[in-house]
Protein backbone atom coordinates (compact mmCIF):
# COMPACT_ATOMS: atom_id res chain seq x y z
CA UNK A 1 0.00 0.00 0.00
CA UNK A 2 1.42 3.36 -0.99
CA UNK A 3 1.82 6.06 1.61
CA UNK A 4 -0.50 9.08 1.36
CA UNK A 5 0.70 12.63 0.87
CA UNK A 6 1.58 14.12 4.27
CA UNK A 7 -0.99 16.61 5.54
CA UNK A 8 -0.63 18.97 8.48
CA UNK A 9 -3.74 20.33 10.17
CA UNK A 10 -4.20 23.51 12.22
CA UNK A 11 -0.52 24.24 12.77
CA UNK A 12 0.30 27.48 14.66
CA UNK A 13 2.15 29.74 12.22
CA UNK A 14 3.13 33.24 11.15
CA UNK A 15 3.78 34.51 7.62
CA UNK A 16 7.28 36.01 7.63
CA UNK A 17 7.58 36.71 3.89
CA UNK A 18 5.48 36.43 0.75
CA UNK A 19 6.10 36.94 -2.95
CA UNK A 20 4.25 36.46 -6.23
CA UNK A 21 4.28 33.03 -7.80
CA UNK A 22 1.89 33.67 -10.67
CA UNK A 23 -0.82 36.13 -11.58
CA UNK A 24 -3.09 34.69 -8.93
CA UNK A 25 -0.91 32.82 -6.41
CA UNK A 26 1.67 33.51 -3.70
CA UNK A 27 4.67 31.74 -2.23
CA UNK A 28 4.71 32.10 1.56
CA UNK A 29 7.62 31.67 3.91
CA UNK A 30 5.95 30.68 7.17
CA UNK A 31 7.33 30.09 10.65
CA UNK A 32 5.47 27.21 12.28
CA UNK A 33 5.72 26.02 15.85
CA UNK A 34 6.37 22.32 15.28
CA UNK A 35 8.05 22.29 11.86
CA UNK A 36 10.08 25.52 11.73
CA UNK A 37 10.29 27.47 8.50
CA UNK A 38 7.97 26.00 5.87
CA UNK A 39 7.46 27.27 2.31
CA UNK A 40 3.88 27.12 1.05
CA UNK A 41 2.16 27.95 -2.21
CA UNK A 42 -1.18 29.69 -1.69
CA UNK A 43 -3.01 29.03 -4.95
CA UNK A 44 -5.40 31.75 -6.02
CA UNK A 45 -4.59 33.86 -2.94
CA UNK A 46 -4.40 37.09 -4.99
CA UNK A 47 -7.91 36.72 -6.39
CA UNK A 48 -10.45 39.15 -4.87
CA UNK A 49 -12.72 36.22 -4.04
CA UNK A 50 -10.03 34.19 -2.24
CA UNK A 51 -10.59 33.35 1.42
CA UNK A 52 -6.81 33.56 1.87
CA UNK A 53 -6.57 37.18 0.78
CA UNK A 54 -7.51 38.92 4.08
CA UNK A 55 -5.78 36.33 6.28
CA UNK A 56 -2.23 35.87 4.97
CA UNK A 57 -0.73 38.95 6.60
CA UNK A 58 2.62 39.32 8.40
CA UNK A 59 2.83 39.49 12.20
CA UNK A 60 -0.59 37.88 12.62
CA UNK A 61 -1.05 34.53 14.41
CA UNK A 62 -2.58 31.85 12.20
CA UNK A 63 -3.55 28.21 12.11
CA UNK A 64 -2.51 26.75 8.75
CA UNK A 65 -3.22 23.43 7.10
CA UNK A 66 -1.08 22.18 4.24
CA UNK A 67 -0.04 19.06 2.38
CA UNK A 68 2.80 17.77 0.23
CA UNK A 69 6.29 16.38 0.60
CA UNK A 70 8.15 18.68 -1.83
CA UNK A 71 10.26 21.66 -0.79
CA UNK A 72 7.22 23.90 -1.29
CA UNK A 73 3.98 22.48 0.14
CA UNK A 74 0.44 23.43 -0.80
CA UNK A 75 -1.60 25.58 1.57
CA UNK A 76 -5.03 24.07 2.13
CA UNK A 77 -6.44 26.35 4.81
CA UNK A 78 -5.57 29.37 6.95
CA UNK A 79 -7.43 30.80 9.93
CA UNK A 80 -6.65 34.01 11.79
CA UNK A 81 -6.25 33.30 15.50
CA UNK A 82 -6.72 36.91 16.60
CA UNK A 83 -5.44 38.44 19.79
CA UNK A 84 -3.84 41.69 18.61
CA UNK A 85 -3.99 44.31 15.91
CA UNK A 86 -1.41 44.88 13.20
CA UNK A 87 1.65 46.84 14.43
CA UNK A 88 2.21 50.20 12.75
CA UNK A 89 5.06 52.66 12.27
CA UNK A 90 8.33 51.78 13.99
CA UNK A 91 6.76 48.66 15.48
CA UNK A 92 5.83 47.38 12.00
CA UNK A 93 9.37 47.95 10.70
CA UNK A 94 10.72 46.19 13.77
CA UNK A 95 8.47 43.25 12.99
CA UNK A 96 9.83 43.09 9.46
CA UNK A 97 13.33 43.20 10.96
CA UNK A 98 12.79 40.13 13.15
CA UNK A 99 11.18 38.39 10.17
CA UNK A 100 14.31 39.02 8.12
CA UNK A 101 16.44 37.56 10.90
CA UNK A 102 14.37 34.37 10.82
CA UNK A 103 14.66 34.11 7.04
CA UNK A 104 18.43 34.52 7.08
CA UNK A 105 19.32 32.48 10.15
CA UNK A 106 16.88 29.53 10.17
CA UNK A 107 17.03 26.62 7.75
CA UNK A 108 13.76 25.30 6.37
CA UNK A 109 12.10 22.38 8.13
CA UNK A 110 14.20 22.80 11.29
CA UNK A 111 11.84 23.02 14.31
CA UNK A 112 12.40 25.71 16.94
CA UNK A 113 9.30 25.55 19.18
CA UNK A 114 10.74 27.70 21.98
CA UNK A 115 11.84 30.30 19.44
CA UNK A 116 8.33 30.29 17.96
CA UNK A 117 6.88 31.01 21.41
CA UNK A 118 9.42 33.82 21.85
CA UNK A 119 8.53 35.29 18.45
CA UNK A 120 4.85 35.28 19.38
CA UNK A 121 5.62 37.16 22.61
CA UNK A 122 7.71 39.77 20.79
CA UNK A 123 4.99 40.34 18.19
CA UNK A 124 2.48 40.90 20.99
CA UNK A 125 4.78 43.51 22.53
CA UNK A 126 5.20 45.26 19.17
CA UNK A 127 1.45 45.25 18.62
CA UNK A 128 0.82 46.79 22.05
CA UNK A 129 1.81 50.19 20.66
CA UNK A 130 4.08 51.19 23.56
CA UNK A 131 7.10 52.83 21.91
CA UNK A 132 9.27 52.49 25.00
CA UNK A 133 9.13 48.70 24.78
CA UNK A 134 10.27 48.29 21.16
CA UNK A 135 14.04 48.59 21.64
CA UNK A 136 14.14 46.43 24.81
CA UNK A 137 11.99 43.78 23.10
CA UNK A 138 14.33 43.68 20.08
CA UNK A 139 17.41 43.32 22.28
CA UNK A 140 15.76 40.49 24.22
CA UNK A 141 14.72 38.78 20.98
CA UNK A 142 18.20 39.10 19.47
CA UNK A 143 19.84 37.58 22.55
CA UNK A 144 17.40 34.68 22.78
CA UNK A 145 17.49 34.04 19.02
CA UNK A 146 21.29 33.86 19.06
CA UNK A 147 21.16 31.50 22.04
CA UNK A 148 18.53 29.26 20.45
CA UNK A 149 20.55 28.74 17.26
CA UNK A 150 23.83 28.26 19.12
CA UNK A 151 25.62 31.52 18.31
CA UNK A 152 25.56 33.08 21.78
CA UNK A 153 28.28 32.07 24.25
CA UNK A 154 27.74 31.89 27.98
CA UNK A 155 27.74 35.44 29.30
CA UNK A 156 29.16 34.72 32.76
CA UNK A 157 32.78 34.09 31.70
CA UNK A 158 35.29 34.97 29.00
CA UNK A 159 34.76 32.53 26.15
CA UNK A 160 38.33 31.46 25.29
CA UNK A 161 39.91 31.51 28.74
CA UNK A 162 36.83 30.74 30.88
CA UNK A 163 38.10 33.43 33.24
CA UNK A 164 35.47 34.95 35.50
CA UNK A 165 34.15 38.39 34.60
CA UNK A 166 35.17 41.30 36.78
CA UNK A 167 32.10 43.42 37.57
CA UNK A 168 33.72 46.77 36.73
CA UNK A 169 35.87 45.67 33.77
CA UNK A 170 34.67 46.14 30.17
CA UNK A 171 34.02 43.21 27.84
CA UNK A 172 32.90 42.90 24.21
CA UNK A 173 31.01 40.21 22.30
CA UNK A 174 32.66 39.35 18.97
CA UNK A 175 31.80 36.80 16.29
CA UNK A 176 34.98 34.73 16.32
CA UNK A 177 36.09 35.23 19.91
CA UNK A 178 32.90 35.26 21.93
CA UNK A 179 33.02 37.36 25.09
CA UNK A 180 36.47 38.87 25.71
CA UNK A 181 38.09 41.81 27.43
CA UNK A 182 37.72 45.24 25.88
CA UNK A 183 40.79 46.74 24.17
CA UNK A 184 41.72 50.09 22.67
CA UNK A 185 40.46 49.13 19.18
CA UNK A 186 36.94 48.34 20.39
CA UNK A 187 34.35 51.08 19.92
CA UNK A 188 32.09 49.99 22.77
CA UNK A 189 32.04 47.63 25.69
CA UNK A 190 29.81 46.59 28.55
CA UNK A 191 30.78 46.16 32.18
CA UNK A 192 31.09 42.65 33.52
CA UNK A 193 28.19 43.16 35.92
CA UNK A 194 25.88 43.92 32.94
CA UNK A 195 26.87 40.72 31.14
CA UNK A 196 26.33 38.79 34.37
CA UNK A 197 22.87 40.30 34.77
CA UNK A 198 22.04 39.34 31.17
CA UNK A 199 23.27 35.80 31.82
CA UNK A 200 21.01 35.54 34.86
CA UNK A 201 17.97 36.91 33.02
CA UNK A 202 18.45 34.46 30.14
CA UNK A 203 18.64 31.59 32.64
CA UNK A 204 15.26 32.22 34.30
CA UNK A 205 12.08 30.24 33.68
CA UNK A 206 10.68 33.26 31.79
CA UNK A 207 13.76 34.54 29.92
CA UNK A 208 11.99 36.90 27.55
CA UNK A 209 10.12 38.74 30.31
CA UNK A 210 13.22 38.94 32.52
CA UNK A 211 15.52 40.09 29.72
CA UNK A 212 12.95 42.57 28.40
CA UNK A 213 12.69 44.12 31.86
CA UNK A 214 16.48 44.25 32.27
CA UNK A 215 16.98 45.89 28.86
CA UNK A 216 14.20 48.39 29.58
CA UNK A 217 15.92 49.41 32.83
CA UNK A 218 19.35 49.87 31.24
CA UNK A 219 20.67 53.41 30.79
CA UNK A 220 20.46 54.41 27.10
CA UNK A 221 24.25 54.27 26.62
CA UNK A 222 24.37 50.67 27.88
CA UNK A 223 21.46 49.59 25.70
CA UNK A 224 23.05 51.27 22.67
CA UNK A 225 26.35 49.51 23.33
CA UNK A 226 24.53 46.17 23.61
CA UNK A 227 22.64 46.89 20.39
CA UNK A 228 25.85 47.60 18.47
CA UNK A 229 27.51 44.38 19.57
CA UNK A 230 24.46 42.21 18.93
CA UNK A 231 23.90 43.76 15.48
CA UNK A 232 27.54 43.12 14.51
CA UNK A 233 27.22 39.49 15.61
CA UNK A 234 23.94 39.03 13.75
CA UNK A 235 25.26 40.64 10.57
CA UNK A 236 28.30 38.36 10.70
CA UNK A 237 26.16 35.23 10.88
CA UNK A 238 23.69 36.57 8.29
CA UNK A 239 26.59 37.25 5.93
CA UNK A 240 25.65 40.89 5.33
CA UNK A 241 26.91 44.29 6.43
CA UNK A 242 23.42 45.71 6.90
CA UNK A 243 20.05 43.95 6.81
CA UNK A 244 17.53 45.32 4.32
CA UNK A 245 15.00 46.23 6.99
CA UNK A 246 17.69 47.83 9.13
CA UNK A 247 18.81 50.01 6.21
CA UNK A 248 15.19 50.97 5.57
CA UNK A 249 14.83 52.10 9.19
CA UNK A 250 18.04 54.14 8.94
CA UNK A 251 16.88 55.79 5.70
CA UNK A 252 13.50 56.70 7.17
CA UNK A 253 15.09 58.16 10.31
CA UNK A 254 17.38 60.30 8.15
CA UNK A 255 14.32 61.86 6.48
Amino acid sequence: MSRGIPRIQDEPAFVVHRYDWSESSLILETFTRHFGRVALVAKGAKKPSSNFRPVLLPLQPLYVSYSGDAEIRTLKGAEWVGGHIMPTGEALLSGYYINELLLRLLARDDPHPSLFDLYRQVVQVLASGHEGTIAPALRAFELLLLRDIGFLPELNAQTLTLAALQPDALYVLVAEGGLRTHNAQDRTGLAGNVWLQLHDSLSTDAPFTATLRLCAEMPPEQRNALQGQLRALLHYHCGVKTLRTRQMMIDLQSL
